[in-house]
């Protein structure tokens, strides 16, 4: 009876390209991944486990049987680095980060950062989380009636989230001096550039990526602004300078060597911690809030749970949030982070009864495997049942991946959850949320996922400020 009241249920079906019939040829290829490389994908892709192809800069082998992506990321993670294309495309100002390094570099980094990021210090930072919330959703009650870009103003909470809980001297320059640079570092990254795909030498200029000289430089006065006046509070009063991540950082030796992270390493992850930081959890607010807008059930129940918990104990909140947060989690599903992981074999192996020459290249596509046909049940529909307690569980480990998975899952992923459950409640308890009427909503894949010019709402009160 249950199943069949599922069935008649009318699911909503969120905007994403429809996979084309067959992979088209090389400069189409090209032009599509130029352009926006979630409209490349073919059916088979959804259909298939395993799908081989013969790609620009050589073959590729296109994996989503979850033992395989266990064997990649976790069993033999040894045989598999990050391929020349993605170091490319992100290791601009995240060189020497722990995003981009490899071997004993990744392995000192992930040993001494590991405890920035233990559960203890993330619940600490719900405070902070909850206070800039509620700033924002004042902010927004006070203004004029009409439009508001709320992709815009997601990547303004999560910035703040950060200069209060990781940076709480400032970013070094003005949040919206930050704002900016981070999206025109983002929109020029995110661009494949035809020379990457092509293979050729890194000596060859990309002519597509002139403008990231300006961000980067940008970057590095901020860091250095940011670490210089962090150093020197220290070196005045260190009992009193806040125990953020930033003195963390600063602070933080490998627990087995007692080695401190070098200058170059430090401003790497600050940059990192910044950029992957606040794109993350600003775009998984930003579908999310889409998606509620398109659900009437959800957008109530999510308010109802936020007016009921919201007024208990900090303590535990995230955690009692269970339906807003499996909203979240199926905008992660839905719209991944981080849409393809790639990685290039070192040696030979053998994947799925598939066999793996040195310098193939692997890619596990979270997009693809999140909308599997053979993996999921309506996978094209917005369903946050499906990470409800008691269905969660079911879920298997290698079939989501919103942040990764095996030793090099996103450091960051439990402060990103946090953080976009707590904002996320805050607002469906304050305001309903309406897309501008006549907008196109449409995914745009520049290293992350995020609606293509932005989401235009319309917020409406639901209760008086508290």
């Amino acid at each position: 009876m249950f199943a069949a009241a599922i069935e008649k249920r009318k699911f909503l079906r969120p905007p994403a390209p429809i996979p084309r019939a067959a992979r088209p040829g090389p400069l189409a290829l090209m032009r599509a991944l130029r352009k926006n490389p979630l409209e490349a994908w073919t059916a088979a892709h959804f259909e298939k486990l395993v799908v081989t192809d013969s790609l620009p800069f050589g073959r590729a082998i296109v994996i989503s049987d979850p033992a395989a992506i266990q064997w990649v990321l976790l069993d033999n993670t040894a045989n598999y680095r990050k391929d020349t294309l993605q170091r490319r495309i992100i290791s601009s100002g995240l060189s020497n980060g722990l995003l981009t390094a490899e071997s004993e570099q990744w392995r000192f980094q992930r040993r001494t950062l590991a405890p920035l990021f233990a559960r203890r210090t993330i619940l600490g930072f719900a405070g902070a989380m909850m206070e800039v919330a509620r700033e924002f959703t004042a902010r927004w009650r006070r203004r004029d009636a009409g439009a508001i870009d709320m992709a815009a103003e997601m990547t303004r909470v999560t910035l703040e989230v950060l200069r209060r809980t990781i940076f709480s001297d400032g970013l070094g320059r003005g949040t919206e001096e930050f704002r900016a640079a981070m999206r025109g570092y983002f929109d020029t990254i995110g661009r494949i550039d035809p020379f990457d795909l092509l293979g050729l030498p890194d000596a060859i200029p990309r002519f597509t990526r002139w403008q990231t000289g300006a961000t980067l430089r940008f970057f590095d006065a901020a860091v250095d602004t940011i670490i210089a006046n962090r150093r020197k509070r220290l070196a005045q009063a260190p009992d009193k300078v806040a125990r953020d991540i930033l003195t963390l950082l600063l602070e933080a030796h490998d627990p087995e060597t007692g080695k401190g992270l070098s200058e170059v390493e430090v401003k790497a992850n600050i940059i990192t911690f910044i950029a992957a930081g606040h794109e993350t959890t600003a775009n998984a607010l930003t579908w999310s809030l889409f998606l509620l807008s398109q659900s009437a059930e959800w957008s109530e129940r999510v308010a109802a749970e936020a007016e009921r918990e919201l007024a208990g104990p900090l303590d535990g909140l995230a955690d009692r949030l269970t339906e807003t947060r499996a909203v979240i989690e199926e905008a992660l599903r839905l719209y991944p982070p981080l849409a393809a992981i790639s990685r290039e074999a070192i040696g030979p192996d053998e994947l799925a009864g598939h066999r793996i020459g040195p310098g193939c290249t692997v890619v596990i596509a979270p997009y693809v495997l999140h909308r599997h046909r053979r993996l999921w049940e309506r996978p094209d529909a917005f369903d946050p049942c499906r990470f409800l307690p008691g269905a969660r569980e079911r879920i298997g480990r290698y079939v989501y991946l919103p942040f990764g998975a095996g030793p090099r899952i996103c450091i960051g992923a439990a402060f990103a959850l946090q953080e976009a459950t707590l904002v996320l409640a805050a607002i469906a308890r304050d305001f309903r949320i309406q897309l501008v009427p006549g907008a196109t909503v449409w995914p745009l894949q520049r290293v992350t996922l995020r609606p293509q010019g932005g989401l235009p709402m319309i917020l409406s009160a639901r209760r008086a400020a508290a």
